[in-house]
């Protein structure tokens, strides 16, 4: 004997709304494992008790490729990766490289001292290190014990 089973049309819609919902959510969010193809270049800020610290991985840029600016509580990077000539002759079959220009702000979580601000380049990495501001610093107090 076989079991008949109701058919309920509201039951069907919903779950043609999920599959809809999942299409989308699918087709238009970026997936975690291509976080670094937006074309903004990856950073990381931290802060120590003294200083606040931003690296930026731009690799094939040069010194002169980079500009840092600092107004008051952000600090912007700007720049532009260079392509180099297209080979007409060569089939790409994976193009993921990024070119053009960029600029990337970041609100800093604390004042800084712009004036002692310093910026190193190595292997790509750019590390720029900001000195907190003497305000902000956190300061010990001696206790004396009668």
């Amino acid at each position: 004997m076989s079991n008949l089973t109701r058919w309920e049309p509201v039951r069907e819609m919903m779950t043609l709304r999920e599959a809809m919902d999942r299409l989308f959510d699918d087709a238009f969010t970026r997936p975690i494992n291509m976080a670094g193809v937006s074309g903004l270049p990856a950073i990381d800020l931290y802060q120590t008790n003294d200083e606040v610290v931003l690296k930026a991985a731009l690799p094939g840029l040069k010194t002169d490729d980079v500009q840092i600016t600092v107004t008051s509580d952000v600090l912007t990077l700007r720049g532009e990766f260079r392509q180099e000539a297209e080979k007409k002759e060569a089939t790409y079959h994976i193009r993921e490289q990024r070119y053009g220009s960029f600029e990337r702000s970041v609100m800093l979580p604390t004042d800084v001292q712009t004036d002692k601000a310093r910026a190193e380049f190595e292997n790509g990495i750019l590390t720029i290190t900001l000195p907190k501001a003497e305000a902000v610093k956190p300061k010990s107090i001696s206790i004396k014990a009668r």
